[in-house]
């Protein structure tokens, strides 16, 4: 699950990210990041910025985001994760590389262009044993492989959504940027027998989540 070309780019970015976990830090370097973002964003890729995808409005976050988000999220081997919004599949790349091969990550993308790029990509890469994506609504979680160790958001919400609270084991753990559409403070939710327990992180700017829109009839 390697792409060679650009490794010296990826330990670069790694290396700029000062004091991230080791385990995070080797999983950024291991996922080709060029490969996840539109080809006319190729050069800089390996920005710490955030780049636009095709579709409607979908960004891949900054290098330093994402590192936070996995940070927050305590992954461990043999998890299964679900990600809301998983746009070009970078993240749950690197989540997969994290959970490792007896893990599981489910993604949902609302824009179902960007949900069969993302599809093929992570294919293409070896992902395919570790990673499914579906087209849906991400509101809904995704009932089909419930419960879920972790719940990892990559689009604003107003809250954390009941019905990725039921989708989680009780002891699972959900992380979130919550807030309105212009700023949001990532948030990480840990349920338990006595209700979830609320910590909150610093301010992020995400997409916001999206609802699909039925057809006219």
């Amino acid at each position: 699950m390697s792409d060679t070309d650009r490794s010296g780019d990826a330990a670069r970015m790694v290396a700029d990210l000062v004091g991230i976990h080791p385990t995070v830090a080797a999983a950024m370097r291991r996922v080709p990041r060029h490969r996840f973002v539109d080809a006319s964003q190729s050069e800089v890729a390996y920005a710490d910025e955030p780049l636009p995808l095709p579709g409607i409005g979908a960004t891949i976050s900054a290098p330093h985001m994402v590192a936070l988000q996995l940070e927050w999220a305590e992954l461990q081997p043999g998890q299964s994760v679900l990600e809301i919004g998983l746009g070009s599949g970078y993240l749950s790349a690197l989540i997969g590389e994290l959970v490792g091969p007896s893990g599981r990550v489910n993604g949902v993308e609302i824009d179902g262009r960007l949900a069969r790029t993302a599809r093929a990509r992570l294919d293409q890469l070896g992902y395919s044993t570790r990673v499914d994506v579906h087209a849906g609504d991400g509101r809904d979680g995704w009932k089909g492989a419930a419960p879920y160790d972790r719940v990892m958001v990559s689009c604003a919400t107003p809250s954390i959504l009941p019905a990725w609270i039921a989708q989680t084991t009780t002891s699972g753990t959900i992380v979130a940027p919550v807030g309105g559409t212009f700023s949001q403070t990532l948030v990480r939710y840990r349920r338990g027998p006595g209700g979830g327990v609320v910590e909150r992180g610093p301010e992020c700017r995400f997409v916001a989540l999206k609802r699909r829109v039925p057809p006219h009839i």
